[in-house]
Protein backbone atom coordinates (compact mmCIF):
# COMPACT_ATOMS: atom_id res chain seq x y z
CA UNK A 1 0.00 0.00 0.00
CA UNK A 2 1.44 3.53 -0.89
CA UNK A 3 1.97 6.23 1.37
CA UNK A 4 2.45 9.59 1.88
CA UNK A 5 4.76 12.33 4.26
CA UNK A 6 1.11 13.38 4.98
CA UNK A 7 0.58 10.26 6.45
CA UNK A 8 3.34 9.45 8.24
CA UNK A 9 2.65 8.83 12.35
CA UNK A 10 4.77 7.34 15.13
CA UNK A 11 5.78 3.98 14.90
CA UNK A 12 4.94 3.57 11.36
CA UNK A 13 7.11 1.33 9.41
CA UNK A 14 7.61 2.20 6.13
CA UNK A 15 10.25 0.58 3.47
CA UNK A 16 12.90 2.78 1.70
CA UNK A 17 16.07 3.08 -0.20
CA UNK A 18 17.59 2.77 3.29
CA UNK A 19 16.05 -0.52 3.69
CA UNK A 20 12.73 -0.74 6.85
CA UNK A 21 12.49 2.33 9.03
CA UNK A 22 10.12 3.00 11.89
CA UNK A 23 9.18 6.42 11.91
CA UNK A 24 10.28 7.89 16.03
CA UNK A 25 9.39 11.39 15.27
CA UNK A 26 8.16 13.67 12.46
CA UNK A 27 6.88 17.84 11.79
CA UNK A 28 5.48 19.15 9.04
CA UNK A 29 7.37 22.63 8.16
CA UNK A 30 5.71 24.93 6.04
CA UNK A 31 8.01 27.56 5.33
CA UNK A 32 7.24 31.20 4.47
CA UNK A 33 9.48 30.49 1.53
CA UNK A 34 9.43 27.21 -0.82
CA UNK A 35 7.15 23.95 -0.46
CA UNK A 36 6.36 22.32 2.23
CA UNK A 37 8.46 19.44 3.98
CA UNK A 38 8.69 17.32 6.51
CA UNK A 39 11.43 16.88 9.18
CA UNK A 40 12.07 13.20 10.39
CA UNK A 41 13.66 10.62 12.63
CA UNK A 42 13.68 7.41 12.21
CA UNK A 43 15.14 4.14 12.93
CA UNK A 44 16.42 1.49 10.60
CA UNK A 45 15.05 -1.34 11.44
CA UNK A 46 17.70 -3.92 10.24
CA UNK A 47 20.77 -2.04 11.83
CA UNK A 48 19.13 -0.18 14.86
CA UNK A 49 20.85 3.30 13.85
CA UNK A 50 18.56 6.49 14.21
CA UNK A 51 18.66 8.66 11.41
CA UNK A 52 17.46 12.24 10.51
CA UNK A 53 16.39 13.12 7.36
CA UNK A 54 13.96 15.41 5.72
CA UNK A 55 11.19 14.65 2.81
CA UNK A 56 9.54 16.48 0.16
CA UNK A 57 5.63 16.83 1.43
CA UNK A 58 3.46 14.57 -0.42
CA UNK A 59 7.10 12.24 -0.79
CA UNK A 60 5.51 8.27 -1.62
CA UNK A 61 6.69 5.71 0.06
CA UNK A 62 5.57 1.82 0.57
CA UNK A 63 3.94 0.96 3.70
CA UNK A 64 5.46 -2.33 5.42
CA UNK A 65 3.98 -5.14 6.56
CA UNK A 66 5.08 -5.51 9.78
CA UNK A 67 3.64 -7.85 12.32
CA UNK A 68 4.31 -7.88 16.01
CA UNK A 69 3.99 -11.05 18.16
CA UNK A 70 4.47 -11.98 21.76
CA UNK A 71 6.94 -14.13 22.62
CA UNK A 72 8.09 -15.85 26.19
CA UNK A 73 12.15 -15.76 26.90
CA UNK A 74 13.09 -19.16 27.11
CA UNK A 75 17.02 -19.89 27.57
CA UNK A 76 20.47 -18.72 26.04
CA UNK A 77 22.71 -21.35 23.89
CA UNK A 78 26.17 -19.75 22.91
CA UNK A 79 25.22 -16.47 20.51
CA UNK A 80 21.19 -18.12 20.18
CA UNK A 81 18.08 -16.80 22.13
CA UNK A 82 15.52 -19.32 22.31
CA UNK A 83 11.69 -18.20 22.51
CA UNK A 84 8.34 -19.87 22.48
CA UNK A 85 5.17 -18.40 20.88
CA UNK A 86 2.58 -17.75 23.72
CA UNK A 87 0.20 -19.22 22.03
CA UNK A 88 1.24 -21.58 19.58
CA UNK A 89 3.79 -23.45 21.57
CA UNK A 90 6.43 -22.67 18.06
CA UNK A 91 9.56 -22.00 19.13
CA UNK A 92 12.29 -19.69 17.24
CA UNK A 93 16.07 -18.87 17.52
CA UNK A 94 17.54 -15.58 16.80
CA UNK A 95 21.08 -14.06 16.89
CA UNK A 96 22.40 -11.79 19.51
CA UNK A 97 22.78 -9.68 17.20
CA UNK A 98 18.92 -9.15 17.21
CA UNK A 99 18.40 -9.22 20.55
CA UNK A 100 21.50 -6.25 22.04
CA UNK A 101 21.11 -4.84 24.81
CA UNK A 102 17.65 -6.29 25.58
CA UNK A 103 19.26 -9.49 27.13
CA UNK A 104 19.74 -7.36 29.74
CA UNK A 105 16.55 -6.89 30.71
CA UNK A 106 15.59 -10.65 29.97
CA UNK A 107 15.09 -13.39 32.12
CA UNK A 108 13.81 -16.48 31.68
CA UNK A 109 10.08 -16.80 30.91
CA UNK A 110 9.48 -13.20 30.66
CA UNK A 111 7.57 -11.83 27.32
CA UNK A 112 9.01 -9.69 25.00
CA UNK A 113 7.73 -8.35 21.59
CA UNK A 114 9.42 -9.29 18.24
CA UNK A 115 8.47 -7.86 14.65
CA UNK A 116 8.31 -9.83 11.67
CA UNK A 117 8.40 -8.45 8.24
CA UNK A 118 8.27 -11.57 5.79
CA UNK A 119 8.34 -13.96 7.93
CA UNK A 120 11.45 -12.96 9.42
CA UNK A 121 12.23 -11.44 12.96
CA UNK A 122 13.34 -7.53 12.30
CA UNK A 123 13.31 -6.30 15.89
CA UNK A 124 12.96 -7.32 19.65
CA UNK A 125 11.18 -5.05 22.47
CA UNK A 126 11.09 -5.64 25.96
CA UNK A 127 8.78 -4.10 28.21
CA UNK A 128 9.14 -0.13 29.54
CA UNK A 129 10.27 -2.03 32.98
CA UNK A 130 10.44 -5.04 34.69
CA UNK A 131 10.61 -6.48 37.64
CA UNK A 132 14.03 -8.02 39.23
CA UNK A 133 15.82 -9.29 41.98
CA UNK A 134 18.89 -8.27 43.41
CA UNK A 135 21.75 -10.96 43.67
CA UNK A 136 24.33 -8.80 44.93
CA UNK A 137 24.87 -5.62 46.97
CA UNK A 138 25.95 -4.35 49.85
CA UNK A 139 23.96 -4.64 53.22
CA UNK A 140 21.28 -2.16 53.09
CA UNK A 141 21.68 0.98 55.55
CA UNK A 142 19.18 2.64 56.74
CA UNK A 143 19.62 6.41 57.33
CA UNK A 144 18.84 9.46 55.19
CA UNK A 145 16.35 8.64 52.49
CA UNK A 146 15.76 12.81 51.59
CA UNK A 147 19.22 13.31 49.97
CA UNK A 148 18.72 10.55 47.46
CA UNK A 149 21.97 8.51 47.69
CA UNK A 150 22.52 5.34 45.96
CA UNK A 151 24.48 2.27 45.97
CA UNK A 152 25.68 -0.49 43.02
CA UNK A 153 23.65 -3.48 43.03
CA UNK A 154 23.81 -6.33 40.56
CA UNK A 155 20.51 -8.22 39.19
CA UNK A 156 19.30 -11.68 38.35
CA UNK A 157 19.91 -10.50 34.81
CA UNK A 158 23.60 -9.96 35.43
CA UNK A 159 23.14 -6.23 34.87
CA UNK A 160 24.46 -3.68 37.44
CA UNK A 161 22.20 -0.51 38.61
CA UNK A 162 21.95 2.15 41.47
CA UNK A 163 19.30 1.93 44.14
CA UNK A 164 18.50 2.96 46.94
CA UNK A 165 20.65 2.68 50.29
CA UNK A 166 18.04 0.23 52.27
CA UNK A 167 17.32 -2.11 49.48
CA UNK A 168 19.27 -5.60 50.42
CA UNK A 169 19.77 -8.52 48.14
CA UNK A 170 16.75 -10.61 47.74
CA UNK A 171 14.59 -7.99 47.32
CA UNK A 172 12.59 -7.26 44.47
CA UNK A 173 12.88 -4.03 42.26
CA UNK A 174 11.07 -2.59 39.52
CA UNK A 175 13.79 -1.14 36.11
CA UNK A 176 12.86 1.37 33.36
CA UNK A 177 14.75 -0.78 30.63
CA UNK A 178 15.14 2.23 28.65
CA UNK A 179 17.31 4.15 30.69
CA UNK A 180 18.59 1.48 33.53
CA UNK A 181 17.09 3.53 36.55
CA UNK A 182 15.18 1.96 39.40
CA UNK A 183 11.61 2.86 39.97
CA UNK A 184 10.29 1.51 43.12
CA UNK A 185 10.81 -2.08 45.47
CA UNK A 186 8.17 -4.46 44.81
CA UNK A 187 6.70 -5.51 47.92
CA UNK A 188 6.08 -9.61 47.21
Amino acid sequence: MSISTSDFRNGLVVESDKGLIEIVEFQHVKPGKGPAFVRTKFKNLLSGRVIEKTFRSGEKFEEARVESQTWQYLYTDGDLYHFMHNETYEQLGVGADLVGDNSRWMKENSNVTILFHNGKAISLAVPLSVELTITKSDPGVQGDRSSGATKPATLETGVTIQVPLFLEEGEVVKVDTRTGDYLERINK
